[in-house]
C-alpha cells in the first residue's frame, strides 16, 4: 500500500501535483510519523493499540491474550468474512472474552473488530461533522 502511495504521489509531482489525475483523490502521507516512532524506543504507554488478523477460529486464542494483558485490540476479519460459520464462532468467542475481562466488542466496518479491556468502552455512534 505504501508502495502504491509513493508511486502515485511521484506521478502528482510529474503532473505538478493536479489530483485530478487520479480521479480527484487526494492523499496524505503519513510515512514518516511511523518512522519517528520507531526510532523513538522509549515510548511507554500503560493501554496499547493492537492490530491483529485472524485467518481461522484457531486464531482467536492468541491474539485476544493481549486484552487480557489491558490492550485494545483492532481485528481484521476480512479473511474469514466470507464464511458465516466461522464469522458466528469468532464473534461468540470475542463476545465470551469481553465478558470475562469487564471489556467491550464491537464491529467496525465489515472487515474489522473492536476488543477492549476492562474500563474502555466502545461508542457506537459515528462522529459526524456538522
Amino acid at each position: 500500500m505504501i508502495g502504491d502511495f509513493l508511486k502515485k504521489k511521484a506521478h502528482l509531482k510529474k503532473k505538478k501535483g493536479r489530483a485530478s489525475d487520479l480521479g480527484g483523490e487526494e492523499y496524505i502521507d503519513l510515512t514518516h510519523l511511523s518512522e519517528e516512532r520507531e526510532m523513538d524506543e522509549t515510548f511507554e504507554a500503560d493501554t496499547l493499540i493492537k492490530i491483529a488478523e485472524v485467518h481461522r477460529y484457531e486464531d482467536v486464542r492468541d491474539v485476544t491474550e493481549e486484552v487480557y494483558d489491558g490492550n485494545i485490540l483492532l481485528i481484521d476479519i476480512e479473511a474469514i468474512a466470507g464464511s458465516a460459520e466461522s464469522m458466528e464462532r469468532v464473534q461468540s468467542e470475542l463476545k465470551a472474552v469481553a465478558g470475562e475481562v469487564s471489556g467491550d466488542v464491537a464491529r467496525v466496518g465489515n472487515n474489522f473488530i473492536v476488543l477492549t479491556p476492562e474500563g474502555i468502552g466502545i461508542d457506537r455512534e459515528k462522529i459526524k461533522p456538522f
